[in-house]
């Protein structure tokens, strides 16, 4: 496996893969734009030249806000999302960056596993922050070490 940073070419697939995994994807034309975003950082890991998954983030001064970290279903449980997410978490020790911080669904306890793994922890909760089915997001957010 291999982990790069996203680009143009690798849309078509990403956007699959939100289909796939998000009861509300982000379009081709969001995934474009968030691209040319200069605060916005995405990686795409590759199996023999197929998109496994993709993470991304923005960064917002010495902050990191996590979003759609994804892996397709074919390459699950294989320690994809937890590479994904060890990346952005040595591109924010590299930029001396003060925290990460997400959202995720609280009925998403693998999710929840993984980041408690990688050292987020709960903050707070937003509720009924997610629609399809309407769910309260956990806040989690890991302290980076400068």
């Amino acid at each position: 496996m291999t982990i790069a940073v996203m680009t143009m070419e690798d849309v078509p697939e990403v956007a699959a893969l939100e289909r796939q995994c998000f009861s509300q994807p982000w379009s081709a034309q969001v995934l474009e734009a968030e691209l040319r975003n200069p605060n916005s950082v995405f990686l795409a890991a590759k199996e023999a030249g197929r998109l496994a998954g993709y993470a991304g983030m923005h960064r917002v001064m010495d902050e990191g806000y996590l979003f759609n970290v994804a892996v397709d279903s074919g390459f699950r449980r294989r320690g994809i999302a937890t590479a994904l997410v060890e990346k952005l978490v040595e591109f924010a020790k590299e930029k001396r960056m003060g925290f990460l911080t997400l959202e995720v669904r609280e009925g998403n306890a693998t999710a929840i596993a993984l980041y408690k793994k990688l050292g987020f922890g709960e903050v707070g909760r937003r509720k009924r922050f997610y629609v399809n089915p309407v769910e309260d997001a956990v806040l989690m957010t890991k302290f980076i070490q400068r």
